[in-house]
Order: structure tokens, then C-alpha cells, then sequence
């Protein structure tokens, strides 16, 4: 069987480098595929296409409709591939082919459609009243920004990749996309579906090759007018800091440290379930997992023990068996990454309860692969729980009060997800306290397209999807129009005499 080989896409047409890196599956460390390596010349290629694209006109002056139109065709494209497109992400990054069906590729799917219909109901421009002294009326323009550099990391590349892509381009804007290095196949998959729809060259280009230097060069290069970026807060610091040299518009989605509190009149069989599924789904990479879970300290014995019996039940394995809930980590530097904590954890007074090494027997000998790991005797000062792991690791903490776990929950440098189980009422109103950019009542990892997605603090400036996501891949244009009868009612009467 013939390995496939992608190579990037840059003004319409599929570009090779002479240098190829390998994609191969965390979990076999079989070959998946090659794809040739982009570089700061590839960018500046991009850049320039894009830029090109953008100034001609033809995508910009598209009417909004239309565009609707060509992402809701790339939409269906996609939802004719989806076993397809699943499985394939599963090879490049691990994810189990039970997260990346129906929630990874079908939410990306539904996501598109969402924005669509944004783009055909947007109000690109609107009449003003006319306010005040000075009478003049006036236009209101959403106008794009030009290009725009989406950036995107491996763990869910597919959603993420259009929630950056879909409202800038349904905006009118032009895109250099730079995938992850370790997952860039769906990205150029999706570059395919679109190229067959009919979008014209240079709108969409896509580059692979590793952070530094493409990534890197992309985000600050001065012909790019917005970065929209997904990954680790210290990358998105470094792109801020960026930005300031062209004064680039930014939307950072960054690291989490979720905390998951469990209440005294929380369902415990709902709850243990939703604990494990929020710490661990994706393998515990989801930059939103619930990785800090706080349980009242009346009821410990009883929750860390049915956490642990439940746990065990979890099938750890081959990602592409539909039976398997914790599939391997992304790459071998992540894995000892882990294990690093592990030892940090231990040497700090945690006790892991279950797991907290690497897992044997048949189908171990290769691949990336952490136990499902639970961690108590954690104090909210550790920094397994103040650090972003990023694997199936979760730790726990307990409180005496509400108050004490609402303290507990908002001490940390990120906000970006948050849950409470229990009685709804007492919940919501948990909910409204926490500083968390989306709080989950009795559920988690659950986003609608209609909602947005961001956090607080250091995870993250400005939102995706949502009623407003074209608000930011748009400038606000005030056109004054005066209609005045003479000259003696104009604005500049003030200080020049009517003739």
C-alpha cells in the first residue's frame, strides 16, 4: 500500500518544497503519510498571494450570499467524507474514532453551516440615525481585514481550523492557514474541498512546517492583519508581543486549567461519569478539559473510590476500535512531558490513586500511551494543578464550603472552562461567579455553534463562533453623509463663513 504525500497549497495551486517530513500515528508509530515541509519562503509566498487576492477584489466584492453558498457547499463536501475524515485524523493524532466522527468532524461540519448563514444575514453596512447638533446622516461598513493568519494546533484540528477560516473567509477576507506540524492532513483535506468548490486562487493557502520558524514568521509578518491563534499561552504571549510591531488584531484561544466542582446534592452516578469524561475525552488533550476536580471533603472517601472503580472500566488502546475511550499521547516529547508531572506531582505529597505511569502488554510495544491517571493529596498550590498537563491525567481537591470551592476554582491564571453538578438553581448561580469564559451545568465538553467559545485571563483575548464571529475578522467603517440644504448648515460653517 502506497504512502500519500501532501504538499501545500499556496495561490491555487499544490506546491512541493524539496524537503518532506513524516506523519506518523502516536499510537503505532506506523508512516500515515508524508508532507513536504514549508518554510519562511513559503510563507512569504502565501502572504503575498493572499495580500494579491485580497487588493484584486474578487473575493471581497463576492456578494455575501455567494460566499454563504461556496461554505455551505465545502460543508456538504464535508459531510460526505466524514468516516473518512475521522479516520484519518484518528491515524495523524490519536483521538478515538469515537470522538472524531460525530463530534470532532460533525461538529466542524455543523460549525460551517452556522457561519454560512451568519455570512448571509450579516449587515455588512447600515444607515445611522441622525444624532445631534450637526446634521448628518451616515453609513455604518463591516468591512474585512485582508489577510488573515489562522494558526491551529493538532488536538481538534478540524474545528478549530474552521472556526478561524469559516468567518474570516465568509467575512471576505483572504487566509494563510498553518496547521500543527503533527496533524496537518485534515487541514490540506479541507484545502481540497475547497478548491473543488470553486474558491478563487489565492483566498485560502494553506503552509505546513514547524512553529518555529513558519509559524512564527506567519504571525509576525506585516502584510498579515490579524492572527487567530489556538494553542499554548506562552506562544500566544510571544504573538501578542507580535503584534504590537504592525498593530495586527489577535484572537487568542490558549491554555485551561478547568475546575469541575462536584456538589453535595450532585447525582454521583452522573457526576463520576461527567468527572472522567471531562479530564479525559481526547485523551485528556482538550485545551478545555476539566483537569482540577474539587468534592466536598464530607463525601471523599466515597467519590475518589467510585472514580477509581469507574476509571478501571475505561478501555485504554488501538484509537481506531470504537470501543476505546483513552486512546495514546501526540508525539514521544509530550509523553516524557507527562511523565515529567508524574515525578513533579509525587515529589509535591499527590498520590496517584490509579495510574501514573505507562501502560503494558500487547499493543504498548509502540506508540505514545499514559494510564488514565487520578492524583489526590493535591493542594491548589501544586503545579499539577496549576500547570496545563495536557493528558488524561486528573486531580483532585476538596472544600469545606461553597465559598471555600469558588476561591479554590478561581485561583489559577486561566479561564476558560469551568463546570458545577448539582441541584441547577445553586449551580447557575456558582456559575455566575466563576471566572470562566464557559461554565457547563451537569455536562461537559458540550459547544454550540451558536455560542461563543473563549476564555478569561491568560486563556485567551476575543471569541470564536458565536452571533458575533465576524465581528472579529471585521473593521467598522463610519461613512458621514450631510444633506443638509446649505452651506450655513455644514459642519465647517463653524469656522468658515458661507459664501
Amino acid at each position: 500500500m502506497s504512502v500519500p504525500h501532501y504538499s501545500l497549497y499556496i495561490n491555487g495551486e499544490w506546491v512541493d518544497t524539496g524537503e518532506n517530513y513524516e506523519i506518523r500515528s502516536p499510537a503505532t508509530e506506523e508512516l500515515v503519510a508524508t508532507v513536504a515541509k514549508g518554510g519562511v519562503t513559503q510563507v512569504d509566498q502565501a502572504v503575498a498571494a493572499a495580500k494579491a487576492a485580497h487588493e484584486e477584489g474578487t473575493w471581497r466584492r463576492t456578494p455575501p450570499a455567494q460566499r454563504a453558498a461556496l461554505l455551505n457547499d465545502v460543508a456538504t463536501r464535508l459531510g460526505g467524507r466524514i468516516d473518512e475524515l475521522a479516520a484519518l485524523q484518528t491515524r495523524e493524532n490519536g483521538a478515538t474514532i469515537r470522538i472524531t466522527g460525530a463530534l470532532h468532524i460533525g461538529l466542524s461540519i455543523a460549525q460551517m453551516q452556522y457561519l454560512a448563514d451568519q455570512a448571509a444575514t450579516y449587515e455588512f453596512e447600515t444607515a445611522g440615525p441622525e444624532i445631534g447638533p450637526v446634521p448628518a446622516e451616515g453609513l455604518v461598513r463591516r468591512e474585512p481585514l485582508g489577510v488573515v493568519a489562522a494558526i491551529v494546533p493538532w488536538n481538534i484540528p478540524l474545528l478549530v481550523i474552521v472556526w478561524k477560516i469559516a468567518p474570516a473567509l465568509a467575512a471576505g477576507n483572504t487566509v494563510v492557514l498553518k496547521p500543527d506540524e503533527h496533524a496537518p492532513l485534515v487541514a490540506l483535506e479541507l484545502a481540497k474541498e475547497f478548491e473543488a468548490a470553486g474558491l478563487p486562487p489565492g483566498v485560502l493557502n494553506v503552509v505546513t512546517g514547524d512553529g518555529e520558524p513558519t509559524g512564527a514568521h506567519l504571525s509576525g509578518h506585516p502584510d498579515v492583519r490579524k492572527v487567530a491563534f489556538t494553542g499554548s499561552t506562552a506562544v500566544g504571549k510571544s504573538i501578542l508581543r507580535q503584534s504590537a510591531d504592525t498593530v495586527k488584531r489577535v484572537t487568542l484561544e490558549l491554555g485551561g486549567k478547568g475546575p469541575n466542582i462536584i456538589l453535595d446534592s450532585a447525582d454521583l452516578d452522573t457526576a463520576i461519569d461527567g468527572a472522567l469524561f471531562a479530564a479525559l475525552a481526547n485523551n485528556g488533550q482538550a485545551c478545555e478539559a476539566g483537569t482540577r476536580l474539587l468534592i466536598p471533603s464530607s463525601n471523599r472517601d466515597e467519590i475518589v473510590s467510585r472514580l477509581v472503580e469507574r476509571a478501571r472500566t475505561l478501555k485504554v488502546g488501538d484509537p481506531l476500535d470504537p470501543a476505546t475511550g483513552v486512546g495514546p499521547i501526540i508525539s514521544k516529547v509530550q509523553h516524557q512531558r507527562i511523565l515529567d508531572y508524574f515525578a513533579i506531582a509525587e515529589t509535591e505529597g499527590a498520590k496517584a490513586v490509579i495510574g501514573g505511569g505507562v501502560p503494558s502488554g500487547p499493543g504498548f510495544d509502540k506508540g505514545y500511551w499514559i494510564e488514565p491517571t487520578i492524583f489526590v493529596g493535591v493542594t491548589n498550590d501544586a503545579r499539577i494543578a496549576r500547570e496545563e498537563v495536557f493528558g488524561p491525567v486528573l486531580v483532585v481537591l476538596t472544600y469545606d464550603s461553597v465559598e471555600e470551592a469558588i476561591k479554590i476554582a478561581n485561583d489559577t491564571d486561566y479561564g476558560l472552562s469551568a463546570g458545577v453538578w448539582g441541584d441547577e438553581e445553586k449551580a447557575i448561580e456558582i456559575a455566575r461567579e466563576l471566572d470562566a469564559g464557559m461554565v457547563w451545568i451537569n455536562d461537559w465538553h458540550v459547544i454550540h455553534p451558536a455560542y461563543p467559545f473563549g476564555g478569561f485571563k491568560q486563556s485567551g483575548l476575543g471569541r470564536e463562533g458565536g452571533p458575533h464571529a465576524l465581528d472579529e475578522y471585521t473593521e467598522a467603517k463610519f461613512i458621514s453623509l450631510n444633506r443638509s440644504p446649505g452651506p450655513e448648515a455644514r459642519a465647517f460653517a463653524i469656522v468658515i463663513d458661507p459664501v
